[in-house]
């Protein structure tokens, strides 16, 4: 076993795989239980394998031969994302969905495409964020393209307004505590796509334009098909 993570080494390149197979997977479990009376069940049973996961690594974190205020607090996105992953698999509530889904799609699989880590596998940092990540993503398939539980403009603004709080409360915990949290006081010491972008503060307004223009071309086509089916359905009550 290597000492050291190595990005885009033999074990980055094996949980990229293990997570591109379990996208179509995903999607596919989705729409076998769709509209069935599974629903419900599945997706609960799969919030609960999420907790199952996350909370016991999470709670590893704090624990003194692990802890370390710079990374084992739950502040980054990605933690409060396996939450709501969770809170939408269990109520299939559309807000939920669309947050996880936004957050997944972007930067969590940006985390996993750059990752800030060092410890390899199996060290328990090494399963926490790839665990983490994985199903973050695979649930945000799962509800929106699978369930069909799609974003709209109102669940949009509610991804924009949440993301910004986290932003804040974040940033200012950086700032008392001296960590980095988001990256939002400064870029990863690893490299990532933060280094295409300007230096501190002028790369986090660069970023917030850019994810929240990506989010609407995410939202866009599901806006518009929950229209067309809404016009659809309007006409042919029209024509009865």
């Amino acid at each position: 076993m290597p000492e050291r993570f190595e990005m885009f080494g033999g074990q980055h390149v094996t949980a990229l795989l293990i997570f591109a197979l379990g996208v179509p997977a995903a999607v596919w479990l989705g729409r076998r239980v769709r509209g069935t009376s599974a629903e419900q069940r599945v997706s609960r049973a799969l919030a609960v394998a999420i907790v199952s996961v996350t909370v016991p690594l999470q709670l590893l974190q704090l624990m003194p031969a692990e802890w370390d205020l710079d990374t084992s607090l739950p502040f980054q996105l990605c933690d409060l994302a396996w939450m709501v992953a969770v809170h939408a698999l269990w109520t299939r509530s559309r807000v939920s969905a669309t947050i996880a889904y936004l957050w997944g799609i972007t930067l969590t699989t940006q985390a996993m495409i750059t990752p800030d880590l060092v410890t390899p596998f199996p060290e328990p940092r090494f399963v926490m964020f790839w665990a983490t990540h994985i199903l973050i993503v695979w649930a945000a398939i799962y509800l929106v393209p699978g369930l069909r539980i799609v974003p709209t403009w109102r669940t949009y603004g509610w991804a924009v307004g949440a993301t910004g709080a986290w932003a804040v409360a974040a940033f200012t915990f950086n700032v008392v505590a001296g960590t980095n949290y988001g990256f939002l006081n400064a870029k990863p010491s690893q490299g990532s796509v933060l280094d295409l972008l300007p230096a501190w503060p002028w790369y986090v307004a660069v970023q917030v334009v850019v994810v929240a223009a990506a989010w609407a071309l995410m939202v866009l086509p599901w806006q518009r098909a929950v229209e067309e089916r809404r016009r659809g359905t309007g006409a042919r009550g029209r024509e009865g």
